[in-house]
């Protein structure tokens, strides 16, 4: 399937023609995380406005790359987004950089056919070019198992949040 698949994967970087397909499948994702925290039922839909406008001035950062693999001539068949944020160095993060995978997700429709793996990969050649110290992701049930493939390992700190 390898090389079958890189054909049908071709990864690109996205430009800002594809926003309405952006969000489009960036609300997607919300709607299959389910449960309380990120059931998009529960707010309005403003943010589906906000999200148009950051993805648009992230597409021109040199901390973002939004990658995006074209469905068969009707819009995009997958994304992944993924940033590199400045922290402090440390002895277990010599140069302080952290790479976040950001919800990589592909249209339904366009599942099982290697997709996010090609996402995955490309950003993870990303990463590596950042000189990155580690990579974190927040991996869904049917996510987890691509992402143990390429390496991922359960972070060894809790995963906490909170809500001003």
């Amino acid at each position: 399937m390898g090389q079958r698949t890189a054909l049908r994967s071709a990864v690109r970087q996205a430009v800002e023609y594809d926003l309405v397909e952006l969000v489009r499948l960036r609300a997607l994702l919300f709607d299959h995380l389910g449960g309380d925290f990120f059931d998009p039922s529960t707010a309005d839909d403003d943010w589906l406005d906000t999200l148009a406008v950051v993805l648009k001035e992230q597409l021109a950062s040199d901390t973002v790359r939004i990658l995006v693999v074209d469905g068969d001539g009707d819009g995009l068949a997958a994304c992944g987004i993924g940033t590199v944020e400045q922290r402090l160095p440390g002895p277990h993060l010599h140069n302080g950089r952290i790479g976040q995978v950001i919800g990589v997700v592909t249209d339904p429709a366009h599942r099982r056919r290697g997709h996010s793996r090609a996402v995955m990969e490309g950003l993870l050649d990303w990463f590596r070019d950042q000189e990155v110290a580690r990579v974190d992701l927040y991996a869904s049930h049917e996510g987890e198992p691509l992402y143990r493939e390429l390496g991922f390992t359960p972070h060894p700190d809790p995963s906490l949040y909170w809500r001003p």
